[in-house]
């Protein structure tokens, strides 16, 4: 069977330099369909770090993109590819967003950095023009909602997305179904020991589309009594319990499990590398360039 999604319908970009790409993605990875003499120019911001390293190799071998920035407090003066383990691509790291924006010109800024850093981040992106394409979890509802209003005003494209990895935005979907006919449901989620955000944004995610799906459910007895405090996880919105685990050895894990009379039911979705994120970012990077508001969530890159 094929599993494909179209990657891309068409791109608005006024850079002389920029490149019409459309492309599909199946089981093996990317599979060209049409290319254009044209680049989107990309910068990374937190490009030292895990996520940001994966990400300049993922666009150092794509076809179509151009890095042309890199931001971290690390690494500062080296070249990015070396600091992500690949040849040199000719880009310093700077730890000056707004001066790398405004020097490179990137038509799209990948942020994974952190979540107090990440509002800013995008703010300042989106004042120069620049089309942010944000994996930072745990930002303030509040700060989420400043950039939908900033994208709106500005006709800049926002995509924000809390797992890009499209085993994950099934994993998601599918839950949603399930929440239906499974009203009792807890989500385990499981992380490297260095993720600062508990709980991830995945599961936030997921317990909100639970929620949507069921309407308030109670599923703890009335009486019931803990020995521990936390040990019953946190309580997200219809009474849905969070569990957070956070250990080495570990990269991005998910299951949520629900119950029924006699059943239960298990989806589990596992990341074993950050290489796993990658077709979802640079789907990201391609859509966002068409995009004049705000989008939340890969999934609505994929199914529509």
């Amino acid at each position: 069977m094929n599993y494909v999604f179209q990657a891309v319908r068409s791109l608005d970009i006024q850079d002389e330099h920029a490149i019409i790409i459309e492309s599909k993605f199946g089981k093996s990875g990317k599979i060209p369909e049409r290319r254009v003499d044209v680049i989107i120019r990309v910068a990374v911001c937190g490009a030292a770090g895990r996520m940001g390293s994966e990400v300049v190799r993922a666009i150092a071998r794509e076809d179509g993109l151009e890095l042309v920035g890199a931001v971290d407090r690390h690494g500062l003066g080296s070249d990015a590819g070396v600091v992500a383990g690949i040849s040199p691509l000719g880009v310093v790291v700077s730890d000056d967003l707004r001066g790398t924006l405004t020097g490179t010109a990137p038509d799209v800024m990948v942020d994974f950095t952190s979540p107090t850093a990440v509002a800013g981040n995008a703010r300042t992106a989106i004042g120069a023009g620049v089309r942010p394409v944000i994996g930072t979890t745990g930002m303030e509802a509040e700060d989420l909602a400043e950039l939908g209003r900033l994208s709106a005003k500005t006709g800049v494209g926002v995509v924000v997305a809390p797992n890009f990895a499209v085993g994950a935005v099934l994993m998601m979907r599918f839950a949603e179904m399930a929440a239906k006919f499974f009203p009792a449901a807890e989500i385990i989620e499981l992380h490297h020991d260095g993720k600062v955000d508990a709980p991830s944004g995945t599961a936030l995610k997921t317990g909100e589309k639970i929620s949507k799906a069921r309407g308030e459910y109670r599923q703890t007895a009335v009486d019931s009594v803990t020995k521990l405090d936390g040990v019953r996880g946190g309580c997200f919105n219809g009474g849905i319990r969070i569990h957070s685990v956070r250990l080495p050895g570990l990269v991005a894990h998910q299951e949520v499990i629900f119950g029924g009379l006699g059943q239960t039911l298990s989806l589990r979705h596992d990341s074993i590398s950050r290489e796993s994120f990658m077709p979802g970012v640079l789907l990201a990077i391609r859509q966002v360039v068409g995009l004049k508001e705000m989008i939340v969530g890969l999934e609505n890159l994929i199914f529509e």
